[in-house]
């Protein structure tokens, strides 16, 4: 391959590298403003809404054949708390395609952990039966507080040991300023998944749970896998080219090379994905939507996000190089 061959280039990364951070910045914002506000507002001051699998609980779902208005939602809330229920979390899922019994949505119900209260159950089933017409009780899953609590903790500790196994790997496969670089990229790609997560659950009272965190580590092995692809390509061409061409240059010709291997990658995965949340179940609806949002963000990441960390690095260091040699002159 020559030089010139090398140095054609579909989008110029370098030249416009400070428009990509100024985008993420922009990406980023929100979310980031949505954390600080519910890590100021929310119970325990937890910058997302969690759900029973960390704080312990239990979660009664009846399905219903007639839409549901606020004001009904309300007075179920209401009829709920004069039985005795203490706080009541009530969630609207709606069905993907009617079912069988007629169903068109489905009342979720959170509440405290009540085990094998059946009374309990009792009284929130005859609450519902007044307010709708037949109401079935679908599932009901209980996690106590210890559980929560314990699997909290697990959650936390293996997105620990991933980042840390990440940056071991990559320090030993690449220079510690390319593992740099993929850290802060899975960095920037955690941080809009999850900020996009706070904001729904401020505006939509969506929880996350066991699937969530499921979900941040399939992002962060997918982001870290796209981003090597361009690292790869970046030192090999470093090889053949780095006496002819500029850094920015050979780094502008790698990303370019594995543009359309990275598009296509993340679309198939995409298309698969908006299949799922369309048309799968109600309970993955959450998890499928923080992949679609993971993936999406680690594949610009991986192009204008990280390729433009590694170049403004090198840029720094050849700046220094002929001040050092001058003073030592």
């Amino acid at each position: 391959m020559t030089t010139d061959n090398i140095a054609k280039h579909i989008i110029d990364i370098v030249k416009h590298r400070f428009i990509w951070l100024c985008v993420s910045a922009l990406l980023l914002l929100p979310g980031t403003a949505a954390l600080i506000y519910s890590a100021i507002h929310n119970e325990n001051h937890i910058p997302l809404k969690v759900g029973i699998d960390y704080t312990g609980g239990t979660i009664l779902q009846y399905g219903v054949k007639e839409n549901i208005s606020n004001a009904a939602l309300a007075k179920t809330r209401t009829d709920l708390q004069a039985k005795g229920i203490e706080n009541p979390y009530i969630q609207i899922l709606h069905a993907n395609s009617e079912s069988q019994d007629g169903i068109n949505n489905i009342i979720s119900i959170r509440t405290k952990f009540i085990g094998e209260e059946q009374d309990t159950v009792n009284q929130i089933t005859e609450v519902l039966s007044k307010d709708y017409e037949n109401p079935e009780l679908i599932s009901v899953s209980s996690v106590g507080p210890t559980l929560g609590n314990e699997l909290f903790k697990n959650s936390l500790l293996a997105v620990t040991l991933a980042f840390l196994g990440i940056i071991a790997y990559l320090t030993i496969r690449f220079k510690f300023d390319y593992a740099l670089a993929a850290i802060l990229g899975i960095a920037h790609d955690v941080l809009f998944v999850v900020g996009a997560f706070s904001l729904l659950g401020i505006f939509y009272d969506v929880q996350i749970d066991g699937l969530f965190i499921t979900a941040i580590l399939t992002v962060v092995g997918f982001s870290v896998h796209d981003t090597i692809v361009v690292f790869d390509r970046i030192r090999e061409n470093l090889r053949y080219y780095s006496k002819k061409m500029s850094f920015g240059e050979i780094a502008n010709a790698s990303v370019n090379q594995t543009l359309a291997r990275s598009i296509n990658t993340s679309l198939t995965t995409l298309l698969t994905l908006l299949a799922l949340y369309f048309f799968g179940g109600v309970t993955t609806k959450d998890f499928v939507l923080a992949m679609i949002l993971g993936i999406a963000i680690g594949t610009y990441s991986s192009i204008f996000f990280c390729s433009v960390l590694v170049d403004i690095w090198e840029d720094h260091k050849n700046s220094k190089t002929p001040a050092a040699k001058t003073n030592a002159a």
